[in-house]
């Protein structure tokens, strides 16, 4: 069945509707310069289900939702609701950072609901005590969750300085997805475009984050999962993942929770491990996918690492 099609707001010379996929950026086989990427791919549904997604995109002094919002300084973090871009699905939140570290930050829930319109990311200690989710992760300065950022060769770049930083929101028949458009990023001698896209999907814990580099030639992304000192973590086969108490700050109630990002080991360099970050560098490319999750040890089924770990394995991306 055909879904409806959201606006689509960004500048018109940077949304030219093509299917990326189609144009050969698979993995690091992508050399050429990508063209704008179409849409998120729909996912079969039945209708009779209920789209158990949403979005969220608001100015601080508006109660009115925006489809997208943008900014020549690449910073709204103080001006935004919940500092950015954000979607949700039943089993968890995810927002953009709209400033220079487009970090992707994690909201917990301890049972399947939809709590982002009404809570904008900060429910009330009453509702917490109810059994409302709340925003247990901490990024700090990092990618966070799956982030998305640029290697020089030697270092991390952020996507920062900018000429013009755009944030958009869109839902689907069965899925939501927020985007972060980053415009004249200086990448090694050029001046590079680089969108991160986040979709959630109604039914399914996992979310997938994609990267496209709009550049002539392709790029080295940076991507990974950061962790604390008392934090758990442990890297598999195809995946990084962390479980544990992060640092106390705007929760009413810590518990243990668990992030993890799944990838294709074909695309990255050797994973490296540093002092607060699983590290990913992928090789060469214009495109790049993974998937995200996270859990709470109140939510049924994930009582402790072991159940995490075990929910990881199985999983097949």
């Amino acid at each position: 069945m055909k879904t409806r099609k959201c606006a689509v707001n960004l500048r018109s010379t940077l949304l030219v509707l093509a299917t990326v996929l189609s144009a050969g950026l698979v993995g690091v086989n992508a050399q050429a310069k990508p063209p704008r990427p179409r849409l998120v791919e729909h996912v079969p549904i039945n209708r009779s289900e209920v789209n158990r997604t949403a979005i969220s995109l608001m100015w601080k002094d508006s109660a009115r939702q925006e489809k997208s919002i943008s900014s020549t300084t690449g910073d709204l973090y103080k001006k935004l609701t919940h500092h950015g871009p954000a979607v949700e699905n039943e089993y968890a939140a995810y927002r953009f950072y709209f400033d220079h570290k487009v970090s992707i930050d994690v909201y917990n829930k301890i049972k399947p609901s939809m709590e982002l319109v009404a809570a904008a990311w900060y429910p009330t200690k009453e509702q917490q005590a109810l059994g409302w989710g709340a925003d247990q992760y901490k990024v700090w300065s990092t990618v966070g969750c799956g982030g998305v950022r640029l290697w020089d060769g030697e270092k991390e770049v952020f996507l920062n300085p900018v000429t013009n930083r755009t944030a958009r929101v869109c839902k689907e028949a069965n899925h939501s997805y927020m985007e972060m458009l980053s415009e004249g990023i200086p990448y090694q001698g050029d001046t590079i475009d680089v969108l991160v896209r986040l979709t959630v999907f109604s039914g399914i814990r996992e979310a997938k984050v994609e990267a496209f580099a709009f550049s002539d030639k392709p790029v080295r992304f940076l991507t990974g999962l950061n962790f604390h000192p008392q934090t758990e973590t442990v890297a598999g086969r195809n995946y990084v993942a962390s479980w544990g108490l992060h640092p106390e700050d705007v929760a009413a109630y810590r518990m243990k929770i668990g992030a993890a990002v799944w990838y294709e080991p074909a695309d990255f360099e050797p994973l490296v491990k540093v002092d607060d970050v699983f590290r990913l560098v992928s090789k060469p490319t214009h495109y790049l996918s993974t998937r995200i999750t996270t859990a709470c040890e109140k939510e049924d089924g994930f009582a402790d690492f072991k159940a995490f770990i075990r929910y990881l394995e199985l999983f097949k991306p």
